[in-house]
């Protein structure tokens, strides 16, 4: 019988970090039956002569917990070659859940992850209370690509424990076995890990912490013991490190007391520089004593996009811009086209928010420039130009019909260059994700981190040696994977699952992120396409070809690890 699917004439680069080959692979039935040459003919055939053919990109850290709910689509990470996402990172979600919390969690998470309240209100079916009965939900739908679960300590820990539990009072002993009980309950029936979320940033809409910040080791004590009697998932885990041996000291515990993986997010912040490289040595030095520890890296800086019909610009505390704030984008443009409203809000003064201002503020450009030098900035341009940098800064974003964007690196960019960022990616004891798919819709668009890393890192950053084209494959597939108990996909050999890309390498590009109002609701949200990707394939189906989808759902929701 011959090939479902047969992708003839590529450059294989297999997921394993060695070199590429020339040679055709065949699928069938959802898995790779072959790779050889001259194979025989498929009932379809992709031709990727002078393409190259990696498997499928596997984002480890990503918020699509309500997008999934409502849409088949896991846009943008599955515009840009993502096959598999795990959701459910920081400790944030919607499962488990009472009928009587969902506003709780519901302003969490717009706290935390920037998802409007309306867009969730609207968009929730609430067809579930726990977390297997979420599972179940997820279970029926269909997806772009597959999908894959974390259970999120804030809805636990609120589940358990009601308003004391958002207050963050301490568990008592039957609040903690409750919550290891429910733990083990949500990795049995398919959650790949845990998480939680310990920094200070995370709040929700009014302001609270979440309800995790500063849990205590006995109430993580337990759920870790939760994770050694299901021996599955791991625990992933955000914190701000203000004493960082402590903190540290908490996590290597847990990783001793569950026998699990662990993964921390790893920044490098403009307050602690050199935080990272510390922190980097103390995951080295507790894998070196048979722990599992990850540190959790982004192939960028995190960045905060500002622009008028963003949810943040350079203006927005100034008394003439918040009279127009909640107009509607061209009511607003109509305005701020006004010469007389525009000197008007020049003359004002107020702040314009984090770092250095505007000299850490750059336009960013189509495609865009994550790694701009320092004579690129606002400021520059303007001592340049002989003006303010607020005329500056106000003349870029009116380009593009009031649609451009302003580029402002928030972590990784304390230097002015990715330098930092080079030698995190480059260390074995870390993984690359941190994207934050269907997060922070109005701010930022890091999804394509997974373009990025192809797309900078090997071809084009020019203040450096550049990584191998197989090393980049193997970090966005083959070692995401594995880290999340994934054997079954991440590698091209024969009885693997059938994902793929198939990547025209020359002409991979990543286009300026655009507003879309798709959500429920009319939301808005960013978006970020990448020219270049000819083909995705999930379980050996086409679903998107060149660039657009092809109507093809054969994503499902993954339960549980999958062996080789």
């Amino acid at each position: 019988m011959p090939a479902n699917l047969v992708i003839r004439n590529g450059t294989v680069v297999d997921g394993s970090g060695s070199d590429p080959l020339q040679a055709d692979v065949a699928v069938t039935d959802g898995r790779i039956s072959a790779i050889g040459k001259s194979l025989p003919r498929g009932e379809q055939e992709i031709d990727a002569r002078d393409r190259l053919v990696t498997p499928g990109f596997v984002d480890v850290h990503t918020h699509y917990d309500a997008q999934v709910t409502w849409s088949s689509q896991l846009s943008p990470s599955s515009w840009n070659g993502v096959t598999t996402v795990l959701l459910g990172n920081c400790g944030v979600g919607f499962a488990p859940c009472h009928p009587g919390q969902r506003d709780m969690l519901v302003k969490l998470m717009e706290g935390v992850e920037d998802i409007p309240e309306v867009v969730l209100i609207e968009g929730l079916p609430w067809t579930w209370n726990t977390f297997p009965e979420f599972l179940d939900v997820l279970d029926r739908r269909r997806y772009d690509a597959d999908i894959a679960t974390q259970v999120p300590h804030a809805a636990l820990r609120v589940y358990v424990m009601g308003q004391r539990g958002a207050d963050r009072e301490p568990a008592t002993e039957q609040d903690r076995g409750r919550m290891a009980e429910l733990a083990e309950q949500g990795l049995r029936a398919g959650a790949l890990g845990f998480s939680t979320s310990r920094t200070l940033n995370h709040r929700t809409l009014d302001g609270k912490h979440i309800p995790t910040l500063r849990a205590e080791q006995a109430e993580l004590t337990a759920i870790a013991h939760a994770m050694r009697r299901a021996d599955a998932g791991w625990l992933q885990i955000v914190s701000d490190f203000e004493d960082q041996d402590k903190e540290f000291g908490l996590f290597r515990r847990l990783a001793e007391e569950s026998g699990r993986p662990v993964t921390l997010t790893l920044l490098q912040s403009d307050a602690r520089p050199e935080g990272w490289r510390a922190l980097l040595d103390q995951i080295e030095a507790a894998n070196a004593d048979g722990l599992r520890i990850t540190g959790q890296v982004r192939s960028r800086p995190t960045s905060v996009l500002l622009g008028f019909e963003l949810s943040q610009n350079p203006f927005i505390n100034r008394p003439s811009y918040q009279n127009i704030a909640k107009l509607s984008f061209p009511e607003r443009m109509q305005r701020l086209r006004e010469p007389a409203f525009r000197a008007a809000l020049l003359a004002e003064r107020a702040p314009i928010g984090r770092r250095g201002g505007w000299n850490t503020m750059f336009p960013l450009g189509d495609p865009p420039d994550y790694e701009p030098p320092p004579e690129n900035s606002v400021a520059a341009l303007a001592a340049r130009e002989g003006r303010s940098p607020d005329e500056v800064a106000y003349d870029l974003l009116m380009q593009r019909d009031g649609k451009a964007i302003l580029y402002l690196p928030v972590t990784n960019y304390a230097a002015g260059n990715l330098d930092v960022v080079r030698a995190m990616i480059a260390h074995p004891d870390t993984l690359l994700g941190l994207g934050d798919g269907g997060a922070h819709v109005g701010i930022m668009c890091d999804a394509t981190a997974t373009s990025y890393t192809l797309t900078h890192w090997t071809r084009e950053r020019g203040r450096g040696e550049l990584f191998p084209v197989a090393w980049a494959v193997k970090r966005l597939t083959r070692d995401n994977a594995a880290a999340i108990g994934l054997n079954d996909r991440g590698l091209l050999r024969v009885g693997m699952k059938a994902d793929f890309n198939v990547i025209d390498y020359d002409r991979l590009v990543l286009r300026s992120p655009e507003v879309v109002y798709d959500l429920p609701a009319g939301g808005k949200r960013l978006v970020q396409r990448t020219d270049g990707f000819d083909a995705t394939v999930v379980s050996g189906e086409v679903v998107y070809q060149a660039g657009e989808p092809t109507g093809a759902l054969p994503g499902r929701l993954v339960r549980g690890p999958r062996a080789a």
